[in-house]
């Protein structure tokens, strides 16, 4: 996956808890958006969702 790749697994559920997708870790609004936003936006995502992987890992 490239840093503008979108990493959609196909596992679309979001978590009431954290209100990020279990499958991609993103927002709802990061996953409407994905389409238009520019390729900056999407690595800037990219590069965030291991962090929001890790916090949401070590809150539960």
């Amino acid at each position: 996956m490239t840093g503008s790749d979108s990493p959609c697994i196909r596992l679309c559920r979001v978590d009431p808890a954290t209100g990020l997708c279990v499958g991609c870790w993103r927002t709802l609004d990061e996953i409407a958006g994905w389409a238009s936003f520019s390729d900056d936006q999407r690595r800037a995502i990219n590069a965030s969702l291991s962090d929001r992987i890790t916090s949401t890992a070590e809150a539960s």
